[in-house]
């Protein structure tokens, strides 16, 4: 446990219902699949794993410990997921020693004694309409609303310059970034208030991590010193730019996150007086169940006061959080911390995050990075997956179909992605409601660098799609594939963005990308 990441950086069609807890079923036809999902991501790369069983009397009994859990009858491609409104096993306040238990005979049991509640969605017709009930059950905890969801947000943290230049002209400067970008979102990361963190460039060694009441009362004042007119300023010229600012905030969990009211209410307070409604949540840490239960009541006060406006980017990078299902209704997940710095950023592996993660969490929940390219070119000799290889509207397309995330001071970006990124995202705001409000299914093969992979996105009557593909260094221009749950035989396409060709013949699709580590963006509609 002592060595869990800490966040402190150093530059070194669906029936969703509470679920009946134990049932019988007939051995020898079903498949259980245990998923099991990963954060802490500054010290994992590979998010998800999936464990299955052909379940047998043989089996003995099985105890196994998760949040996700999909029981199908392998005759009729007939099944239900169970999920569990949790944080990851390893991070609840309140353990257990299983959260599901299969018999010998076939008697199927969840684990309640932690108090946590279960889910279900019951599914027919195999994997693709598994992945669209899973997707939908979230969006019953967390209505798509395409003002607040997968919008595309900009953050000063992504160049590793941290807070050592925040001040209202440099703010100005990202303010204009951002909308020659076409951003929604401008956030201004740790720096922007009083208080001095262990992360400021500033600190010293001497910030803190935690106890931020008791280190300073006025720790979430504005700092006075760089901004001394306040971020009023700052939230009129976002304004005028069509752009909102957005903040981050790490509450306070000393003494079993009993400052959680005053925390909400300094959020509160930002809302109310500067209409601010996203913010970023950092260095939160689960210690025992008064805290977990603290800083349920944070999240649901914000919720609730503010009719839900505030949405809340759920940093998943570090210590022990609520994870993928522990907090659904609050905001998106803030899904990794890469740099180029570091020599930890590369297109492929985020588009792979995407890919894994999107089979069991709806894509516009996870907000993921694309980062300035022109950085860092030295930390990369001869690789040919090096970020630079890729243009700027590639690397954007990568997570178009998240919540993206701009990783990067906006006005030290090379002229190149306003000449070729931003006209893409102009694009993609005119079909993102459309897009977003789909069901979004992973097609091809997992991201690797080498393979042809993608995203499709589904309408509600199956009858139309978008279709987003990548050609990543393999040697084959083309691609062939039918695409999922799509009751098309003939269709018109229309070539939104990225280069290439493709034709729609008798459900399925062949499409062409001349060039390696690009892609093509697609509309299909009915003839």
């Amino acid at each position: 446990m002592n060595n869990l990441p800490s966040g402190i950086e150093t530059d070194s069609p669906v029936e969703v219902a509470a679920p009946q807890s134990k049932f019988s079923f007939i051995p020898g036809r079903f498949r259980l699949t245990q998923v099991v999902l990963h954060d802490q991501t500054d010290a994992h790369a590979e998010l998800v794993q999936q464990h299955e069983w052909l379940l047998h009397p043989s089996n003995g009994e099985l105890r196994l410990r998760g949040n996700l859990f999909v029981l199908e009858d392998v005759l009729t491609e007939c099944g239900t997921l169970f999920v569990k409104l949790a944080p990851l096993p390893d991070s609840r306040a309140t353990p257990s020693d299983w959260d599901v238990r299969v018999g010998r005979e076939g008697d199927f049991e969840l684990g309640e004694s932690d108090g946590y509640l279960w889910r279900t969605a019951t599914y027919t017709g195999g994997k693709w309409n598994r992945i669209s009930a899973l997707h939908a059950l979230q969006r019953q905890l967390r209505p798509y609303n395409a003002a607040r969801d997968g919008l595309l947000l900009t953050n000063t943290w992504g160049d590793r310059n941290r807070d050592a230049h925040l001040n209202p002209t440099f703010m100005a400067r990202e303010i204009e970034g951002a909308a020659r970008l076409g951003a929604d979102i401008v956030q201004i990361d740790d720096g922007w208030q009083q208080g001095t963190t262990a992360n400021s460039a500033n600190s010293g060694g001497q910030g803190v991590w935690d106890g931020f009441w008791a280190s300073d009362p006025q720790f979430w004042d504005v700092n006075s010193a760089r901004f001394p007119a306040g971020l009023e300023p700052l939230v009129q010229q976002a304004r005028a730019h069509d752009l909102r600012i957005g903040l981050w905030f790490g509450p306070d969990s000393s003494h079993h996150a009993a400052n959680w009211h005053r925390d909400a209410e300094v959020l509160l307070r930002y809302h109310r007086e500067l209409g601010i409604e996203f913010f970023k949540i950092d260095s939160l840490k689960i210690t025992t169940p008064q805290s977990e239960a603290n800083f349920a009541q944070f999240f649901g006060t914000l919720h609730h006061q503010s009719n839900g406006a505030i949405s809340l980017d759920l940093d998943i990078t570090a210590e022990r959080r609520f994870g993928y299902f522990g907090a659904i209704e609050f905001g998106p997940l803030f899904v990794e911390n890469r740099y180029t710095d570091w020599r930890n950023y590369w297109p492929h592996h985020t588009l792979r995050v995407a890919w894994q993660l999107a089979h069991w969490i709806d894509p516009v929940r996870l907000r993921l990075e694309w980062l300035n390219n022109a950085r860092n070119l030295d930390k990369y000799p001869n690789d040919p997956l090096a970020p630079a290889h890729y243009r700027p509207d590639a690397l954007f397309a990568t997570v178009m179909l998240c919540a993206p995330l701009g990783w990067f001071e906006n006005q030290n970006l090379p002229e190149s992605y306003f000449e070729e990124a931003a006209p893409l995202i102009k694009k993609w705001k005119s079909e993102r409601e459309a897009m977003q409000q789909g069901t979004i299914l992973p097609i091809g093969e997992a991201p690797d660098g080498n393979v042809w992979t993608g995203f499709v996105s589904i309408n509600s009557t199956h009858d139309s799609a978008y279709v987003l593909l990548f050609r990543e260094l393999n040697a084959s221009p083309t691609y062939q594939l039918q695409l999922p749950l799509l009751k098309l035989t003939e269709a018109t396409i229309n070539l939104l963005s990225g280069e290439g060709t493709a034709q729609f013949t008798e459900g399925h699709l062949k499409v062409e990308i001349p060039h390696k580590l690009r892609y093509i963006w697609l509309q299909i509609t009915p003839t």
